[in-house]
């Protein structure tokens, strides 16, 4: 397993990385042995990064993985996140310090070594999607406070929301790391896209983040399922998900991916899985991807994937074309 720096965090991280969500499941859903052999199985293959959230399952994500990591106990690099809702974000201070410290008993630790913003940020905030100013101002200074305290070591944002304010956030330089949305149905956030591309366009977003000394993390670099090419959901794994910054809908993101399976077949990649998790290894930006599992055997097919390296230069020169075809409606 290779590693990667993350950003100025210094840490050192595994480029594939143990994602605790909704969508795979198993860290939510799954059988207690199953959730400690997937885990057991990821330290044993060198995967040293492990994210969960709040959110995921009301708690449960992080009430097994702390209950995983106090069995094994690894030396590993623990994330969560905290999403404020509108009262929240009117008092950023309270909510956040509140949030964490559920999290941090959920988890059985006395600190996490990152805790990111899950709220997709406008440049003028509404509806509880937090804008520039009071990011910069209220929500990261909320969080910044909670490392003062020695109850964080890094502060990160999920880099979703409007691009013009992602990028302000990230040019002040205050975001230690940023998730960024990143997979062969929306690779903007790292490779250029053409006009007309059926995405949202990020602008190449991560490599604006390394820029400024951001770690990036990838999001959804499966786009929840939908680049295995099939619309059946493992019976643990989310039984439907809503695309981020793709197709408006699952069983479109399947069709779209399904017309990338040439890239297969002209020998670029030995699946549809593998050539998704081994893009983003192409950008120097991306310190690690993240991969929400639904078993022991899909942590196995991302861990060969990814040790095949990077997709080569005519892999990407081969999507790069797929990608004009996709803005062409063609």
């Amino acid at each position: 397993m290779d590693h990667r720096t993350l950003g100025r965090t210094g840490l050192r991280v595994s480029v594939l990385g143990f994602g605790c969500g909704n969508v795979g499941g198993l860290m939510i859903r799954g059988a207690p042995a199953e959730r400690e052999r997937a885990v057991a199985r990821a330290l044993e293959l060198g995967v040293t990064f492990f994210d969960t959230a709040a959110d995921y399952g009301d708690g449960l994500s992080e009430q097994h993985l702390g209950e995983v990591l106090r069995a094994l106990r690894p030396e590993c690099v623990v994330a969560t996140k905290v999403r404020l809702d509108p009262a929240g974000l009117r008092d950023p201070g309270v909510a956040v310090a509140r949030s964490l410290d559920r999290s941090l008993r959920r988890l059985g630790r006395e600190r996490v070594d990152l805790l990111q913003l899950h709220n997709p940020i406008r440049a003028v905030g509404h509806e509880g999607e937090p804008g520039v100013a009071d990011v910069l101002e209220r929500l990261l200074p909320a969080i910044e406070a909670a490392r003062r305290a020695g109850k964080v070591g890094f502060v990160g944002i999920t880099a979703l929301g409007d691009p013009a304010a992602l990028e302000a956030v990230l040019d002040a330089g205050v975001a230690d790391t940023a998730q960024v949305c990143l997979n062969l149905l929306n690779p903007s956030a790292a490779f250029a896209v053409p006009a007309g591309f059926p995405a949202q366009d990020f602008g190449r977003v991560a490599e604006r983040a390394w820029r400024a000394g951001t770690g990036v993390i990838v999001i959804r670099v499966l786009a929840a399922g939908a680049l295995s090419g099939d619309l059946r959901r493992h019976p643990i794994a989310a039984p439907g998900v809503e695309p981020i910054a793709s197709g408006p809908d699952y069983a479109t993101d399947v069709g779209r991916a399904r017309t990338l399976m040439a890239l297969v077949r002209e020998g670029h990649a030995g699946s549809l899985v593998e050539a998704a998790l081994r893009l983003p290894l192409a950008s120097a930006a991306v310190s690690t991807v993240l991969l929400g599992y639904s078993s022991l055997d899909q942590l196995e097919t991302a861990a060969a994937a990814v040790a095949k390296g990077p997709l080569s230069g005519a892999a990407v020169a081969w999507l790069e074309r797929a990608w004009g075809e996709m803005a062409g409606g063609r």
